[in-house]
Parts: structure tokens; sequence; C-alpha cells
């Protein structure tokens, strides 16, 4: 793959053609890009948008989630601006408490918003993993809007209980959890 640079919080990153800004960051330890439902095990997703970095091409600025959008030659990544930030702030609330590990350092608290469940936040890495990794699709997504959570199939749930891998992906612990209601 040919080789291309470009610019994040003013570096000059040297990456290969076809990486996400988010992969290109991660070669430098000084850039940090948060992100929850990014994972090296699964193909992005871009669901969450806490990777969300703003990008200048030519003389336009459009804000991208970073895991999933392409590297380009001459391509300036900005991971910290005014924006940016705003909408980290926004996320960490909505994502809570998933998200807390990062509230210090973008000075939140507490969330302004109600939860319908403190131990999901629907980011989904456990219905990618079944789906993607095991092939089994055990674990789903059940109803729509805010009646939307994770579920198991009816009579799979012994799957899940053998294997248990996509329990390390589960910031909140809803599978576990739930396994434990089922007396699993």
């Amino acid at each position: 793959m040919k080789e291309i640079t470009v610019k994040i919080d003013g570096k000059d990153i040297k990456c290969k053609n076809g990486m996400t800004i988010l992969e290109a960051a991660k070669t430098d330890p000084e850039i940090n890009i948060p992100t929850l439902c990014y994972s090296d095990k699964l193909q992005p997703r871009g669901s969450c948008r806490l990777c969300m970095v703003e990008i200048t091409k030519g003389k336009r600025k459009k804000l991208v989630a970073s895991c999933v959008y392409p590297v380009e030659e001459g391509l300036v990544v900005e991971t910290k601006t005014e924006k940016v930030i705003k909408i980290r702030k926004m996320l960490i609330e909505l994502l809570w408490p998933s998200t807390q590990h990062l509230a210090e350092e973008y000075g939140i608290t507490s969330s302004r918003f109600a939860l319908a469940q403190d131990d999901c936040n629907l980011c989904g890495m456990c219905v990618r993993y079944c789906a993607e990794v095991k092939k089994k699709n055990v674990v789903y997504f059940k109803g729509r809007g805010v009646n939307r959570k994770i579920a198991f199939v009816p009579g799979k749930i012994d799957e899940c209980i053998s294997c248990e891998e996509c329990f390390s992906l589960c910031s909140g612990g809803y599978i576990m959890n739930e396994m434990v209601k089922l007396g699993h």
C-alpha cells in the first residue's frame, strides 16, 4: 500500500493509504482519540461518535467519526477543537456511565439525562462480536427507539454461557448481569 502523510493536531503522520484516521492517530502515542464502540476485533462502525474529529479538506471543514473515515493525502485533522470537545461532552453524558472514565478529563461530574438502564449504552459491541466473530447471532437488538435493548435469542442462551467472549467488550456489564438474572 502507498504511504501518505496526514496532519493530525499539527503533526505530520505517515500512514498507509486505506487506514482510518483513528488507525493513523494510534501510530503516535501523544494523539488520543477516545472510543467506545471501537475494537480491533470488529469492523469499525462509528455508532457511538465519541471518536469524532474535525477535518479540513481544501477550504471545507466537517466533523467525522475517525474510526470509519479513511485518510487521504493532505488531510488535516484536529482532535480537540471547540466543536469536537462540545460534542464529546454531550456524548459522555448521553452514554453515562459507560463513559465515566472520560468524565474527569472533560470536566463532567454527572449526566443531566435520565437513563433507562445504567449497565448498557446500546453500543452493540456484544451484538457485533456474536455476529461478526462467533457467527452465532445469539445476542441481538430488540425493539426500537427508547424501547431498544439487548436480548438473547430464545433457546440459545446456552451458547452464550459456553462462550462469554463478548463480556470483555461490554463496558457496562449488561450481558453478564442478564445472565445472572436468568440464573446462569
